[in-house]
């Protein structure tokens, strides 16, 4: 079952942080893709600060998913003892009154909540801020059901915290190969989903997501200065690195051969220290030094059947949370979860989302 309450202590000793609490969260089921990600963020400090901020600043009576995340975590932070666990009963009956694929007890994807968690987060701070304006508007990068993370629309209002934490931009650079004319368009993320291969690092997948590809027959680009289609060159790269950037693996492929999603366990090297060289030429922060605090871990076969875990640094140590369960683990530990050297099929414990923040979050 793990660690108890008491040893968990005992292993952090004279280190434990003055007002710091490790809580587990009590599973309903199927939650674990909640809990999970819930301990990554709750630990992810530039925005737990913000959730606590709005749970003393806001005082409307109206519940929101917003509402609950803050009572959650404030809930968490005034704990008497420094170690237990809490049922996030409130949060979770909230989450599946607010999008019914949530309201089952099917297993569900991690990344999906988060995807859903941040962006509706946005969604009501800036309905909030809009109140009371004759013309209320939804500006802002918050991605439809359907859309992805690079098809979020350009934010014309001020940001919000969501965006000054999470959001970075990328830009694709697309160089008609008749003319010569590079031509880019920016698009706002709050995560990057990068694609694996065997036995690589982050920074290799990232470098992949950079690559250059040719547009070329049916899929030629359309030249403005040609003013006729062209093939061309085309490759996305960031142009503004965000305070926090979350990474997903895409672990999760279909397959046509088995007419299913299987998981690809490849294994892939998530450093403690990370640094992105695919920055546009005209990047705005492109030195920006990254620490890894927090790894959601995917447990199990495939996308239907598993399990989700999370491992997060606090105050100089790791931390591993397992539904309610707390462990202190070694940074040794975290080899363990970058997945199998060999292709066979089968149960593996793989980093599945990252959370990396930069050394100037601090300040």
């Amino acid at each position: 079952m793990g660690t108890n309450i008491s040893q968990l202590e005992r292993d952090i000793g004279s280190d434990f942080p003055a007002n710091e609490h490790y809580f587990g969260l009590v599973n309903f089921g199927n939650t674990c893709y909640s809990n999970s990600v819930l301990q990554a963020l709750y630990f992810c400090k530039p925005f737990r600060e913000k959730v606590l901020e709005y749970k003393l600043k806001n005082k409307r009576n109206k519940e929101t998913l917003l509402t609950c995340l803050a009572d959650l975590f404030y809930s968490i932070a005034t704990q008497k003892k420094k170690v237990g666990s809490i049922a996030p009963k409130k949060f979770i009956a909230r989450l599946r009154k607010e999008k019914e694929e949530f309201d089952n007890y099917m297993q569900q994807d991690a990344h999906e909540f988060l995807n859903f968690l941040i962006n509706h987060i946005n969604e009501i701070i800036l309905a909030e801020r809009n109140q009371g304006k004759t013309k209320p508007t939804t500006n802002g990068v918050i991605l439809g059901e359907n859309e992805t993370n690079n098809n979020s629309s350009t934010s014309t209002s001020e940001p919000t915290w969501v965006h000054e934490i999470f959001q970075g931009v990328l830009t694709s650079e697309t160089r008609c190969l008749n003319c010569e004319t590079i031509s880019s368009k920016d698009e706002n993320f709050f995560d990057l989903q990068v694609d694996v291969d065997q036995n690589t690092s982050i920074t290799h997948c990232l470098r992949c997501f950079s690559n250059t590809e040719t547009l070329c027959s049916d899929n030629k680009f359309k030249c403005d200065n040609c003013c006729s289609y062209q093939e061309a060159q085309k490759r996305m790269r960031v142009k503004k690195l965000p305070m926090i950037l979350a990474l997903q693996l895409k672990r999760f492929k279909y397959m046509e051969q088995y007419n299913r999603h299987i998981k690809v366990s490849h294994r892939v090297v998530f450093p403690l220290e990370l640094r992105l060289f695919n920055t546009s030429d005209d990047a705005v922060n492109p030195d920006r030094m990254y620490d890894l605090m927090a790894v959601v871990i995917h447990c199990g076969s495939n996308t239907n059947r598993g399990h989700y875990i999370s491992i997060v640094k606090s105050h100089g140590f790791w931390l591993l949370f397992d539904d309610d369960m707390v462990d202190k683990i070694d940074a040794s530990t975290i080899e363990d979860f970058y997945g199998l050297t060999s292709d066979i099929q089968k149960s593996s414990e793989t980093g599945y989302l990252l959370f990396y923040q930069s050394r100037d979050a601090e300040k």
